[in-house]
């Protein structure tokens, strides 16, 4: 295919949106054997917003103008034209070999202002937006349950070095405030075929800490959380405080964690999330440094098809104070996610992981898409992505999955 020598032009086309307009329209370029070069299309509230560049010989260009201004006047649509120079085509193709990322923003709302300050980074970085999309439903006038949801994503384009994507990564966490999340992936194909996700489960998965509850059911209640808090902020070693925690719980009795198994408060958005998992073909896992006693409960009630935590010792239906095999600590956790994407025969760039704590950093780190769910501040921090301002549904965004898409 030669298209030396013909003309460029582009087509805008707005207006009220009608079945067959599209067609109504390429149908005039294919007539002429005119050849599209680029197309897209968008829809908002039922105004259509059209764009074609394509390619013709020079004496077809003016009969394929008029005809197809005689049809945008019969449809009822503003129609433009402009004339593309060889030399700005060229210039555009040649953008085609740049890097494209995905920033995706999430929020209980997302203002017109967080949006104006985010784009500016972008262009204060040297990014091109190629593509601006809603990821969810249409948001309503009135909402009153305080569980809305609103998810943007935009498709940019540019060259970044390892420093320059830091560097805007760091302008991002410092640009949006306090209620607004944001994702900045590199849109390649690891991204496009996420695999397993594997998840904390303590104050992850679910709204609570299990040692301590069984703490306060054995009478040892602050002494367990203050050493809790201290492992989560990462200031003492995670297998000495699960010792010197699981110690304190000599002599309960084995019916109380099923008691508190039967009344675990499930974290925002897990049920949804893990049906829509379930339905695209995610592998789920829990990778825990909490008790298996409660992964299998959560196995059994939402389907994760993994479960790895550690195991208490029971003897004649009492605790002993001890716990059988390695401790599932942040090392345990990172060698569990290298196991699995074996197991499952897929790369780490397609494995995503979910958590709160210090202990989870080596997973965070490791996994192709590492998210601090309403993280500790040192988590946020050493965290790619995090979610704080809504449940755990929000990861369907960061994604890619999009309301239209997954929900009847």
């Amino acid at each position: 295919m030669d298209l030396t020598g013909n003309e460029i032009i582009q087509v805008n086309i707005s207006g009220y949106d009608k079945p067959g307009l599209t067609t109504s329209l390429t149908d005039i370029l294919a007539k002429y054997d005119a050849f599209i070069l680029d197309i897209g299309q968008a829809n908002i509230h039922q105004t259509l917003t059209l764009g074609i560049l394509f390619s013709t010989e020079p004496d077809k260009s003016g009969f394929i103008m008029k005809e197809l201004l005689f049809k945008a006047s019969e449809l009822g649509v503003q129609i433009g034209f402009k004339a593309i120079s060889p030399e700005d085509y060229a210039q555009w193709v040649g953008r085609q070999g740049k890097n494209r990322y995905i920033v995706t923003l999430l929020g209980r709302s997302i203002t017109a202002r967080q949006i104006s300050d985010v784009t500016a980074v972008i262009f204060r970085h040297g990014l091109n937006i190629d593509a601006i999309k809603r990821l969810t439903g249409r948001i309503p006038l009135v909402e009153d349950n305080g569980r809305t949801k609103s998810s943007i994503e935009f498709s940019i384009r540019g060259m970044l070095t390892h420093e320059d994507r830091a560097a805007l990564q760091a302008d991002l966490v410092h640009t949006c405030s306090e209620g607004l999340d944001f994702s900045f992936q590199k849109d390649d194909i690891y991204r496009r075929s996420r695999r397993l996700i594997c998840f904390d489960m303590d104050s992850t998965l679910i709204h609570t800490e299990c040692i301590d509850q069984l703490a306060e059911r054995a009478g040892v209640g602050d002494e367990v959380k203050a050493i809790t808090a201290s492992a989560m902020r990462g200031e003492i070693d995670f297998t000495e405080s699960f010792t010197q925690r699981v110690a304190l719980l000599k002599g309960l009795d084995e019916s109380v964690m099923e008691d508190i198994a039967r009344n675990l408060p499930f974290n925002e958005g897990l049920e949804r999330m893990m049906m829509i998992l379930k339905r695209v073909g995610y592998k789920t896992a829990i990778l825990s440094g909490g008790f298996t006693y409660f992964g299998k409960y959560l196995q059994q009630k939402f389907g994760f098809d993994y479960v790895y935590a550690n195991e208490l010792e029971i003897v004649d239906g009492k605790l002993t104070g001890r716990y059988i095999g390695d401790v599932v600590d942040g090392r345990r956790k990172a060698e569990l996610l290298r196991l699995l994407c074996q197991v499952e025969h897929i790369n780490l760039e397609q494995a995503v992981a979910v958590g709160d704590g210090a202990n989870d950093l080596p997973m965070l780190g490791l996994a192709g898409l590492g998210i601090a769910y309403h993280a500790k501040p040192k988590v946020r921090a050493g965290a790619r992505q995090s979610i704080s301002s809504i449940g755990l549904d929000g990861i369907l965004y960061f994604l890619g999955l999009k309301d239209s898409q997954i929900d009847p």
